[in-house]
């Protein structure tokens, strides 16, 4: 990755690259088994690349809340635990399917706008701007290294769950 970029960029652009499957899987005309694999292994790479290389980062600055980071993994642990519910549905699309389809919704796009008003505005305001770029480098290489590892898998999904 050649383009440096800052991490509090790298992470909205997830979160709005998420809001397409997560459409595609509401919609009767799309595929909606290949828009639930599309998210799933976003979700779980996002999130294990937030855990593992910019929370921990995040909190040793003095101004940015500790208490949200940690709350932001515990709403990474119901997002990844309702996504399973969902992967774990055996007919898609049936009623069963879309009862779990928006209580999956309703976690993530919950995380999303409470994770873009206080984790990611406090790395704003508090995080210089040479260390955001670094954090994004290692948020993106850590990203694309569980996308490559098919961590969208119903099975790594369960082992993620099971982890935290």
């Amino acid at each position: 990755m050649s383009e440096a970029r800052d991490v509090v960029a790298a992470i909205l652009e997830d979160h709005r690259t998420m809001e397409e499957p997560l459409r595609r899987m509401r919609s009767v005309e799309e595929d909606r088994g290949a828009a639930l694999r599309d998210f799933a292994a976003l979700l779980i790479a996002h999130g294990e690349a937030e855990e593992t290389e910019v929370y921990p980062a995040l909190k040793r600055f003095r101004n940015v809340d500790s208490e949200e980071v940690d709350h932001g993994v515990e709403e990474h642990q119901e997002g990844n635990e309702a996504l399973l519910t969902l992967m774990e549905v055996e007919e898609v699309g049936s009623d069963e399917w879309d009862e779990k389809l928006e209580e999956l919704v309703k976690a993530i796009t919950h995380h999303l706008d409470e994770e873009e008003r206080t984790i990611l505005n406090g790395a704003r305001e508090n995080v210089p701007d040479e260390r955001r770029t670094e954090l994004g480098a290692v948020f993106l290489r850590d990203r694309e290294k569980h996308l490559k590892a098919g961590c969208g898998s119903v099975d790594n999904v369960r082992r993620t769950v099971r982890a935290h």
